[in-house]
């Protein structure tokens, strides 16, 4: 819903976030890079950059694997917060960083082909073993 506002953090509080509207259906990423950043794989929504507002942004710090890409991150606790492709004006946000339900769902698995050998992918979402056709992402 248009009027929603979801709010989230790290662990240790030095990051705040607000995301106002409605929030995109979960994209689990298995790849190598997420995989590493997170400890699993990565599950998170986005909303446009103008509906994000970060408080504590001075804890924020930014990562780049991959060149147009940063990886956000509290520099206090380490809890790995946003995907950001700075050609995009959208930032992702990690779903398990939001304060109490959010209703959200995974919609869909991408870079399946990296994924971890601990782990099935759970049947209900399509899965691409690369980059989904749908999304735009690094791949």
């Amino acid at each position: 819903m248009a009027g929603e506002t979801h709010e989230g953090g790290c662990l240790c509080g030095a990051v705040r976030f607000r995301a106002r509207g409605a929030l995109r259906a979960v994209v689990a990423c298995h790849c190598t890079q997420c995989r590493r950043q997170s400890g699993h794989y990565w599950a998170a929504t986005n909303v446009p950059d103008v509906d994000l507002t970060v408080d504590g942004d001075e804890s924020v710090m930014w990562y780049s694997a991959t060149p147009g890409i940063r990886r956000g991150f509290c520099k206090t606790c380490g809890s790995f917060l946003f995907w950001k492709m700075e050609s995009l004006d959208y930032t992702s946000i990690g779903a398990g960083t939001f304060d109490g339900g959010t209703g959200l769902i995974i919609d869909q698995h991408i870079y399946c082909a990296d994924k971890g050998d601990y782990y099935d992918i759970p049947e209900g979402a399509p899965a691409y073993p690369g980059a989904s056709p749908v999304i735009q992402t690094a791949g």
